[in-house]
């Protein structure tokens, strides 16, 4: 099942179109960080280097729910390409929140490269493609294998990056439709625990349901043993 997956790549382009030339600004966001159950949800997104948009762009935490699904379908009509990555409950008990979030965002911008056909030049030429990681995700890390250097993929970290870059910002919209209807699906599979409404985030009504029926296979284990005994 689905939801048992450890890992997975899901959503394919919103467009199989190429943009010529191959320059680009790519933006990449998570979200479900710090929720106790379901995956964390990373999505990478390329704009192309000069495109101008005639609507104000915002991120997913400035959009009511309704608005960002709006959001997520313009975006899809735009013909923009992006990518997402989840990686489930097993894995983030196994590997820690921060290198499972992290492998969810070299996950989404390779499987975002291949789908614009970009090389290794593409992201080393000054004038071809610039990768902006919100803070917290990293390419690099000291935990596992240095994407960066085993892709070519070369990206920056900026803290509160879903405020200042486009790409950033629509990648944080696409993220958290995502799992905002994967955790919707879940709702059905788990209906006494209420995802439908929180998504999955530690509210007292969840609480109280994994206080009463114990945590399920879509939780985080690690995460509820800590926050349950914080409150």
């Amino acid at each position: 099942m689905e939801y048992l997956v450890g890992i997975d790549e899901v959503g394919r382009a919103a467009s199989k179109r190429r943009a010529s030339p191959k320059s680009f600004i790519i933006g990449i966001d998570e979200v479900g960080r710090g929720a106790l159950a379901g995956p964390v949800v990373v999505a990478a997104l390329a704009v192309p280097k000069g495109r101008r948009f005639h609507r104000e762009i915002r991120d997913s935490k400035a959009l009511a729910p309704l608005a960002r699904e709006e959001f997520a379908k313009w975006i899809k009509n735009t013909g923009l390409t992006y990518a997402i990555a989840r990686v489930y409950p097993c894995v983030i008990d196994r590997m820690n929140i921060a290198r499972a979030a992290n492998l969810a965002a070299y996950r989404a911008l390779r499987r975002l490269s291949d789908n614009l056909n970009l090389t290794k030049s593409h992201f080393v030429r000054l004038t071809g493609v610039s990768v902006y990681l919100d803070g917290g995700l990293y390419l690099k890390s000291k935990n596992y294998q240095n994407c960066e250097r085993e892709s070519g993929l070369r990206a920056r970290t900026v803290v509160k990056g879903d405020r200042k870059f486009n790409s950033v910002k629509l990648a944080s919209v696409v993220a958290k439709v995502n799992r905002d209807r994967y955790m919707v699906k879940l709702d059905k599979v788990y209906p006494r625990y209420g995802f439908r409404i929180h998504k999955g985030y530690g509210t007292k009504v969840h609480c109280k349901a994994i206080r009463k029926y114990g945590p399920s296979e879509v939780h985080r284990l690690t995460f509820v043993k800590k926050y349950l005994k914080m409150k």
